[in-house]
């Protein structure tokens, strides 16, 4: 596929996430996504089957880690890029994707967030190793952190679909991470 054509398929993307974000999973056609991108129905059916397909490839794109670590960065540098990340996530719940991701896995694909979890928990140990090898951050047991990590986030993400959060709250979820990490005397 040309660079027009991964273009296409972001701008699809990115608009389908808006979607579901608003509608939720099953509430979103490819009529809608049509409608938000421009395309024809021929124009979309070019690079998606279906709703599902569009979905399930947002949910696989991860933050890359990687290469960041390759290339030696900062291990503190990239959990702050994460930690503001995932804080917009928290207060935005225009861009929550709680409930469609409820939707989704109620409708058999157990196995599909098994493996996105799985990748997103082994993302986040790789980063604490990679972090208490370089010195940045505290030994910790590197599974038990990752897990509160996730399932913390994971927690406030879904909560803050239907309770307003006052900022603070996803402030507090930045500091505890950065407090397992850093240490008190870093804050």
């Amino acid at each position: 596929m040309g660079n027009k054509g991964e273009k296409t398929k972001e701008t699809i993307r990115r608009q389908a996430y808006r979607l579901f974000a608003e509608k939720g999973f099953q509430a979103v056609t490819m009529t809608d996504i049509c409608e938000k991108t421009g395309l024809s129905r021929g124009g979309l059916y070019r690079y998606y089957s279906g709703t599902g397909q569009i979905f399930a490839e947002i949910l696989s794109e991860e933050y890359v880690i990687a290469d960041r670590i390759e290339r030696k960065e900062q291990a503190g540098a990239i959990l702050e890029d994460m930690l503001k990340a995932i804080k917009s996530e928290i207060m935005d719940k225009e861009l929550s994707l709680s409930l469609a991701i409820y939707e989704y896995a109620n409708l058999g694909n157990e196995d599909f967030f098994t493996n996105l979890n799985d990748k997103a928990r082994k993302r986040w140990i790789s980063l604490l190793e990679y972090g208490i090898e370089t010195g940045e951050f505290q030994a910790v047991d590197t599974e038990q952190i990752s897990d509160m990590i996730l399932y913390y986030y994971q927690g406030l993400r879904m909560w803050s679909r239907v309770i307003p959060f006052e900022e603070q709250v996803a402030e507090n979820y930045v500091r505890t991470v950065k407090q397992l990490l850093f240490g008190e005397e870093k804050l």
